[in-house]
């Protein structure tokens, strides 16, 4: 996906954690984080940390949606996601993608996998990967319009 790409919409769920949101929810009030993850993913979940730090930090200025990419079959059991979900304390909404369909609209390969999209819904931030948390942080400060202290 490419910079300044709209925000895909948000169908083909398998199903949804935490509450729904739609691409009308998410676009023009505020900007968007998106971050793919999977279960099987050990750099996910060390991830986690930082990821719910961010959206508490700016929960007034910035949407976040977990979307669950799964990497393999293992990785299919909706039982297993709630509860990673649970205990890495991901209270946001979670688009479970078991078919791919999400993760295809949005041409990801990875997890861990950041989309920062801004009050417009245009992409303004791309990385994935487990490190690099400090620039998805400035990027995230970029997109909210707050100064680097």
């Amino acid at each position: 996906m490419k910079l300044r790409t709209p925000m895909p919409e948000l169908n083909g769920a398998t199903q949804w954690l935490n509450g729904e949101v739609t691409r009308e929810d998410l676009v023009g009030e505020k900007p968007t984080l998106f971050h793919f993850w999977s279960i099987s993913c050990k750099l996910c979940k060390d991830a986690m940390p930082n990821v719910n730090e961010l959206r508490d930090k700016y929960k007034d200025q910035l949407n976040v949606v977990a979307v669950h990419m799964p990497r393999s079959e293992k990785d299919l059991n909706i039982e297993e996601i709630n509860q990673v979900a649970e205990g890495h304390e991901i209270t946001q909404p979670i688009y479970i993608d078991n078919t791919h369909k999400l993760t295809d609209a949005f041409e990801n390969k990875y997890v861990p996998a950041y989309y920062v999209f801004d009050s417009e819904g245009q992409l303004r931030h791309y990385q994935a990967g487990g490190g690099g948390m400090k620039m998805l942080t400035k990027r995230v400060n970029r997109v909210l319009g707050i100064k680097e202290e």
